[in-house]
């Protein structure tokens, strides 16, 4: 097979690992850069061109696209759809994902835990707002934060609303969520592929801090899911349409409850602490499932 990586930079642990477990199967692999990709929208025709040539004809593409290139990166993966390539997530999954507010109302529809939670602009009654989701300590998050940063733990009804109030003044969107305490700074991330949780790994928040992402200084380690916990991260998976993605978790005293799905999580944190090549499981998968024009979507999301 010809597979397409799109990443920004072909020296990220994730995009090596992908093309090496890649040509050890057999199949060639060609790192993209989204960012340099630019279309060619033409009637019946589409086509992405790159350093001034068309690209050829890939079999599969993965998209690995950061947050702060969504709008182009997805727009990048949809002419990939339109010209009948077959994308491990597709654009609308991707999309859906990285909307935080919209990712969270389609869990909740679905049934799956996940943290009392308060969306805002301006509010007109920001103690209600507070009220609703239980009460101090609470974690304000800004609505376009990643990786931990633009999340803040208010640990008393005073300080919540001041936060609240400078994020206003800020005219940003935020949301405002219960602070599940029995966590104890941990959470579970959850690697889905293909509708199987093929890896799992604590990540502890260092001795201080209340956010467990690894880089913000969090530590990894193996750990046994519960088939609840399990089911929770299929289902999550399954919600937000992605074939690939990564589940955080957190342990409450009412059951697992969904932090946020992530359409492009990172390899080499859960591979260092489970030993496993997911890497390799990533693009056996493609290897089953790409056909021409399977895409769901087809570019019309």
């Amino acid at each position: 097979m010809r597979i397409a990586v799109l990443s920004r930079n072909k020296n990220l642990y994730s995009t090596r690992r992908l093309v090496e477990a890649g040509e050890l199967r057999g199949h060639q692999v060609d790192v993209i850069d989204t960012m340099h990709c630019y279309m060619d929208i033409t009637s019946n025709r589409p086509s992405v061109r790159y350093n001034g040539d068309p690209l050829p004809n890939y079999d599969a593409v993965i998209p690995r696209i950061g947050a702060s290139v969504t709008f182009y990166g997805t727009s990048v993966v949809r002419q990939f759809e339109m010209m009948g390539t077959y994308s491990i997530n597709e654009s609308v999954a991707i999309s859906r994902s990285r909307d935080k507010l919209r990712s969270l109302q389609l869990l909740s529809r679905k049934g799956i835990g996940m943290p009392r939670t308060g969306f805002a602009h301006h509010p007109d009654k920001i103690d209600d707002l507070i009220k609703n989701v239980g009460g101090a300590p609470v974690v304000i998050k800004l609505l376009e934060g990643t990786q931990g940063i633009g999340v803040v733990l208010a640990e008393t009804q005073k300080t919540a609303e001041a936060i609240i109030e400078a994020f206003m003044g800020l005219d940003a969107n935020i949301l405002v969520q219960e602070y599940i305490k029995e966590a104890g700074g941990a959470d579970i991330r959850c690697l889905v592929v293909g509708g199987k949780v093929v890896a799992a790994m604590k990540r502890q928040a260092p001795t201080g801090e209340f956010r467990s992402n690894l880089h913000r200084g969090g530590t990894a380690s193996l750990v046994r899911l519960s088939p609840e916990e399990r089911k929770t991260a299929i289902n999550a998976a399954k919600t937000m349409g992605l074939n690939m993605c990564g589940v955080d978790i957190l342990r409450s005293n009412n059951g697992p409850m969904v932090m946020e799905v992530n359409s492009s999580p990172g390899l080499e944190g859960i591979e260092a602490a489970t030993g496993k090549d997911v890497a390799g499981m990533i693009i056996d998968f493609i290897s089953k499932s790409a056909e021409p024009n399977k895409t769901k979507t087809k570019g019309k999301g």
